[in-house]
């Protein structure tokens, strides 16, 4: 396929064809002590009741409730841990610790605070009901309930419940793998002092960033020349090492711009440009089953491809099911004008005000200027079609800060 015939295509026909061929990396066992923010790939099953024992819900004293006696004898304590063999019948009582098993016999604990013991002898200010402060067998947790269900994300309390019922190792998605590249002549990295023509590379730090941000792992496989065989090798390299890959540059239509022929060389492109800015020329393909994302190379350009593309095939990639960012309708703090003939998505700042989203925009929104990024925590849609938006109207607004809803 020439470069020439990459007709451009809509944000959703795009989408569509990653959607087509992304699919969640198969699952691995891990040991819970590494499973954290990973997707669970099963659903977890209780083979025991929890607690597994009558056990007191406080510090107190464990009773039988019907017993009537106005005092009664203390004949022992129970610590949690290991039961002791105390047994209460009436008249009687055993000092009790919060979270130890009940003594034999017993069916409420009274609260210390509303005891008075002294030389052995217990007094209560208040009678117990059956049940008082107990936890009784499978109260938190029955044999044949499923804890925890496929698909849930694992945070701290997650493990811990997998630790209580003993389930040390389990079945999830592995976080992706991404390698990331950045490929140009003029590239050097951010320690070298500039010569005439070069500039600093600060996109492979930004988009490797962007994939720790996402949850996947980066692979950095450093800056690539404009050179068909370096380029080759870096490509073969990546999808060898990782389970996505994501190149920077390359992918407009000069003579230098060698990514989408190698793609097309070494795999299957799905599509070569798309009708958003910034981004148009970003390129989508697979090689031997790899996703592969050629970003463009303005910094921008490439950061705004990744969230909104290669964001969520990561997702996917991980097992998860939420792949879109909240999006709610916002006013401009001041007019706006763009060229109507591709979806823009402007850098911005919303704030809630009054119960509404307010939004303005970063200040320049050329692909090259990276400080229109720096604070910002949306992306302002601008649909096609539309070329000024007024003070005051409504937009719609990305919220990029936070968790994906949908």
């Amino acid at each position: 396929m020439s470069r020439s015939l990459y007709p451009v295509i809509s944000i959703e026909e795009a989408w569509q064809r990653i959607v087509s061929v992304v699919r969640p990396l198969p699952p691995v066992a891990l040991p819970i002590t590494e499973v954290l923010g990973h997707v669970l790939a099963e659903d977890i099953v209780a083979v025991e009741n929890m607690p597994p024992f009558r056990a007191s819900a406080m510090d107190g004293y464990a009773v039988l409730a019907e017993d009537t006696s106005a005092e009664r004898r203390v004949v022992g304590e129970q610590d949690a841990g290991r039961q002791k063999p105390l047994r209460i019948e009436p008249g009687t009582a055993v000092r009790i610790m919060t979270g130890a098993p009940l003594p034999e016999g017993a069916d409420a604990v009274i609260r210390v605070e509303d005891a008075v013991e002294g030389d052995g002898r217990l007094r209560f200010s208040a009678p117990a009901s059956p049940g008082d402060n107990v936890r009784p067998i499978g109260q938190d947790i029955t044999v044949g309930d499923t804890v925890l269900e496929k698909g849930l994300i694992l945070g701290p309390a997650e493990i811990g419940l997998l630790a209580m019922i003993g389930h040390t190792k389990v079945l999830v998605h592995p976080k992706p793998k991404v390698a990331v590249m950045a490929t140009g002549d003029e590239l050097v990295p951010p320690d070298r002092t500039l010569a005439p023509g070069e500039i600093r590379d600060s996109n492979s730090y930004a988009v490797a960033a962007a994939v720790e941000a996402a949850g996947g792992r980066s692979v950095r496989l450093g800056l690539i020349p404009d050179n068909e065989a370096a380029l080759r090798a870096a490509i073969l390299e990546g999808v060898s090492r990782a389970d996505m890959l994501l190149s920077t540059g390359g992918v407009s239509m000069g003579v230098r711009d060698l990514i989408k022929p190698l793609l097309e060389k070494l795999g299957t492109v799905y599509f070569g440009q798309v009708a958003v800015r910034p981004g148009k020329p970003l390129t989508f393909a697979t090689i031997k089953g790899v996703p592969v994302f050629g970003l463009p190379g303005f910094p921008v350009s490439s950061l705004v491809s990744f969230e909104l593309f290669a964001r969520p095939a990561l997702r996917i990639m991980a097992g998860q099911r939420k792949l879109w960012r909240p999006e709610v309708p916002a006013r401009l703090n001041h007019p706006i004008r763009h060229s109507p003939d591709r979806t823009e998505f402007q850098r911005a700042i919303v704030a809630l005000r009054d119960g509404e989203y307010w939004a303005e925009t970063t200040g320049v929104q050329v692909s090259g200027r990276l400080k229109s990024l720096v604070g910002a925590n949306a992306l302002l849609k601008l649909p096609a079609g539309v070329s000024e938006f007024k003070q005051g109207g409504a937009i719609a607004a990305i919220l990029i800060n936070q968790a994906e809803v949908s």
